[in-house]
């Protein structure tokens, strides 16, 4: 499944890989150097906005347009 969402539709408890980061060069590469970047996965803490996710060991909180600028594919659950 393809499917790509805005980080703030992704499910409180749902891991997911980043798939793009849009928008202004200086908030990518700001992202980027929090390690939000294309590749890397991420655990959504609290969903809607402001969104709190887990990206390496640390806890991020986002909220409006910078939240939809990142499209995530979440990760199935294994059953």
């Amino acid at each position: 499944m393809n499917t790509l969402l805005p980080l703030d539709m992704l499910p409180s408890g749902q891991w997911a890989d980043v798939a793009e980061v849009t928008g202004e060069p200086s908030l990518v590469g700001r992202l980027a150097e929090m390690g939000v970047r294309a590749g890397c996965r991420l655990l959504m803490l609290q969903s809607g906005c402001p969104c709190m996710f887990q990206v390496g060991g640390c806890r991020l909180s986002l909220r409006g347009e910078c939240c939809m600028q990142i499209l995530v594919q979440p990760v199935p659950v294994a059953s």
